[in-house]
């Protein structure tokens, strides 16, 4: 198959795009680490603290929000709608391991947007929603 360079390097690029993804997040050290790098990926000029408050509220068309089982301002300890399990707070002031290890808070976002949104959440939203939790303060 003849590809012209401009065709093999796009595709080369998209390619390498879950890998360079997973690299920008995997360092993550603290949560404005994991905010910048779902920024970048992103492509998104600033991320929207209202936004992140609105999507994390925001039933989409399913049953459950973010909200169903972290609270409507989740710096408080939530409980799950079915299990009853206790969650910690989510908001980073309130709970100094959230957001810490990019692998875990991938793991978890990849299973409740599942849950919530029916789909992966965009690297937009997760940017959202982190700089709206970032601005919950004791």
């Amino acid at each position: 198959m003849n590809q012209s360079p401009m065709l093999s390097g796009l595709l080369r690029a998209l390619l390498l795009l879950p890998i360079v993804t997973a690299m920008a997040t995997a360092n993550a050290a603290t949560p404005s680490d994991l905010l910048s790098a779902y920024r970048a990926q992103s492509n998104q000029a600033e991320p929207s603290p209202s936004r992140g408050q609105q999507f994390f509220n925001a039933s989409h068309g399913r049953e459950w929000s973010c909200a169903s089982c972290h609270g409507a301002v989740p710096t408080q300890t939530g409980r799950h709608v079915v299990t009853g399990k206790a969650i910690a707070p989510l908001a980073p002031a309130f709970n100094a391991e959230r957001f810490t290890d990019a692998a875990k808070s991938e793991k978890w976002f990849r299973r409740n947007c599942g849950d919530v949104v029916g789909r992966e959440c965009s690297a937009s939203e997760k940017a959202d929603l982190l700089a709206w939790l970032l601005t919950l303060k004791p």
